[in-house]
């Protein structure tokens, strides 16, 4: 009893309340946009205690058994890559994509579960081998491990996904020592593998979203249109915003998505700058204690697996955020804690528990 209070008491508790608070704000946001249909607010209930239960799970999970144990990353790996390849098969086709498995009222997005094997796998990989990185072979190898569930979200399509854990893969890289000449290189081959997917991989739908973002006077009522509705929302919250329940954008529909891709603006148009400054400080604040794990932890796999998720978090939100401020195209990235959906609530509090099992050892 005594060593459980003790662990309980180890927790980063500024940590957990950040992401519990961030949460809270998305169920306020949610509420909201519900206008008379509350199922998607009450399972995303079910889904913030299941991810409570399994975030207090893994923190008494030895996370030294992930680091000392290749072949249950591996097998974590090829089962996150085979739901992947799966859903190919098994799943419907929600408005043109394949990327979840529908489970009677709720859906599972394996893509989510691929995000946390792949910062684990990354973090095992270069916290043994942080003295080579002048190889490029560790490079490539890293690469492929990273390319094939790459490729198989790619074509769901799901580029949003694709763009995080490329940028997960390249922090890591970098945070590990990645050469300056090596950078560039992988930067230049980046370069011709979007030309080249321009010409020959991308679908319609995808180069209408990116050219509207330079150009998205081109269709204000097609392709621009969601993104404009979003930019009013955010605008029109002015300093104190509407009040809660309040937004015209988010209650009369105009405002599409509110409750995954643009729950930002809708957030924005009811709470207003002052709601999007509180967010943003969660947000920094949260960050900032999975970093300072990273620099405080005493070997590199706990240092690069907080990095890796902080790298993860970034992402998301930088993408997102982007997304309804029209910065970014939109591609389709979950807020963090404050989006409706399971599956990434889940990995994110699986996540947080075994940064806490990481920081009580």
């Amino acid at each position: 009893m005594n060593s459980f209070l003790y662990h309980i008491k180890r927790f980063d508790w500024i940590l957990i309340m950040s992401a519990v608070l961030l949460f809270g704000f998305g169920m306020l946001s949610l509420y909201s946009s519900s206008v008379g249909d509350f199922s998607n607010f009450n399972k995303q209930i079910i889904f913030f205690i299941t991810a409570l239960f399994f975030m207090f799970l893994f923190s008494f999970f030895d996370w030294r058994t992930l680091r000392e144990d290749p072949y249950l990353i591996l097998l974590f790996y090829f089962i996150s890559c085979l739901a992947l390849l799966s859903l190919f098969l098994f799943a419907p086709t929600i408005r043109g994509i394949k990327s979840w498995y529908k489970l009677g009222p709720f859906s599972l997005d394996p893509s989510e579960l691929v995000k946390l094997v792949l910062i684990i796998l990354l973090a095992k990989y270069f916290s043994m081998r942080h003295i080579e990185m002048y190889r490029i072979f560790h490079i490539f190898i890293s690469g492929f491990y990273v390319l094939i569930p790459i490729i198989l979200i790619f074509f769901q399509p799901n580029l949003g996904s694709v763009l995080i854990l490329i940028a997960l893969w390249l922090g890591i890289l970098i945070i590990s020592g990645i050469e300056t000449r090596h950078f560039f290189i992988l930067i230049l081959c980046f370069l011709l593998i979007f030309l080249f997917s321009w010409s020959n991989v991308l679908k319609d739908y995808q180069k209408i979203r990116i050219t509207t973002f330079f150009l998205p006077q081109s269709e204000p009522l097609g392709a621009g249109w969601n993104q404009a509705q979003a930019q009013i929302a955010v605008g029109s919250g002015g300093i104190w915003g509407k009040g809660f329940l309040m937004g015209s954008q988010t209650q009369y529909g105009f405002l599409p998505e509110p409750q995954t891709d643009f729950v930002f603006a809708a957030v924005a148009e009811e709470f207003g700058l002052i709601g999007v400054s509180v967010i943003l400080l969660l947000f920094l604040i949260l960050i900032w204690r999975i970093i300072k794990i990273a620099i405080n932890s005493q070997s590199n796999f706990p240092r690069l697996f907080a990095s890796g998720f902080a790298i993860v978090l970034i992402s998301q939100v930088f993408i997102n955020i982007g997304m309804n401020i029209g910065i970014l195209p939109v591609v389709g990235i979950p807020l963090p804690l404050l989006s409706y959906g399971g599956s990434n609530l889940i990995m994110t509090f699986i996540a947080i528990g075994i940064l806490q099992n990481m920081k009580t050892y």
